[in-house]
């Protein structure tokens, strides 16, 4: 297999109707682990806004069970990308998704934004960290992917194209980022699991090279001190050096999916999808969407 096959394949697909597909072959085959980062980065991204992190705080989940919360949402996430929305798997994750959330009250704007964060961080980390940069087939197919998604989950007004997400999360995060302790907890919480993954000793420099990779704004949200000029450098430069090298090794043979990474920790015997994550309130069950004409609880 050429280098270049798999993307070759992805434009002779039609991005909207095989949109998750795309995704798929993007994701488990081009960028495994360029998607993760990126995926890690957009969900830490919306704990600066305030009232995210601070009920994600209040929850507890993130601070006290870090492990176990980052391996549920990495599961889930994958099992749609793996096995299809309309596949048991994805049906069971997007109910697990759906009830989780819906035992909160959390604004459409909310919800948008964390939907947007997927769709763009993906873009504009495999854009100046990746081996190459995204064809437009993969980005209008991310936009289709989480679009799926979004429509799963009850989100409304999704928006539709790549732009209007990246405007939208461009102007969202101008306008509610900010600083909350519980926020800053929770981001305190998430860097401390992501060293974790590493031996001890490297932790602090760990931690000193994913702020490094941070913008200004996320940055100042959290009030933490801005790494400097020499250290971005570094950090940015290993990762892109990364890049580099992967285009130069032959193109993968096999996927390579979430479930699959070193960083998932918590299920050494397995899991199930309908335990994963937690739990609704006594008495609140299924799905707000309905599914090929009944509900994902029926």
């Amino acid at each position: 297999m050429k280098r270049f096959e798999r993307l070759e394949q992805i434009r002779r697909m039609d991005p909207h109707e095989d949109a998750s597909e795309i995704y798929r072959i993007s994701s488990a085959y081009e960028f495994p682990w360029d998607y993760t980062r990126a995926l890690e980065l957009a969900l830490y991204r919306t704990y600066a806004v305030p009232r995210i992190g601070r009920l994600l705080a209040e929850t507890a989940e993130l601070t006290e069970h870090p492990q176990k919360r980052y391996d549920d949402t990495v599961l889930l996430l994958d099992a749609i990308v793996e096995h299809g929305f309309d596949s048991v798997q994805g049906t069971t994750a997007v109910r697990r998704i759906n009830q989780m959330h819906r035992r909160y009250d959390i604004a459409d704007d909310d919800m948008r934004y964390v939907l947007s964060t997927f769709v763009v961080m993906p873009r504009r980390w495999i854009d100046a960290y990746g081996w190459r940069r995204l064809s437009r087939h993969e980005i209008v197919a991310s936009v289709g992917h989480y679009r799926a998604l979004g429509q799963h989950m009850g989100i409304k007004d999704i928006l539709e194209s790549y732009e209007e997400f990246e405007t939208f999360l461009d102007a969202y995060e101008e306008a509610h980022f900010g600083w909350d302790e519980g926020g800053r907890r929770v981001s305190d919480a998430t860097l401390a699991l992501m060293a974790s993954w590493y031996p001890r000793p490297l932790a602090p420099l760990l931690r000193t090279s994913t702020l490094a990779l941070l913008d200004d704004p996320l940055l100042d949200a959290f009030r933490y001190p801005a790494p400097s000029a020499v250290t971005r450098s570094l950090a940015r430069g290993a990762v892109r050096a990364r890049g580099r090298l992967v285009r130069l090794l032959p193109p993968r043979r096999e996927p390579h999916h979430a479930r699959q990474n070193r960083e998932v920790k918590g299920y050494p015997n397995g899991y199930r999808l309908d335990e994963l994550g937690t739990w609704p309130v006594p008495g609140i069950r299924g799905c707000p969407v309905r599914h090929g004409g009944r509900s994902a609880a029926e």
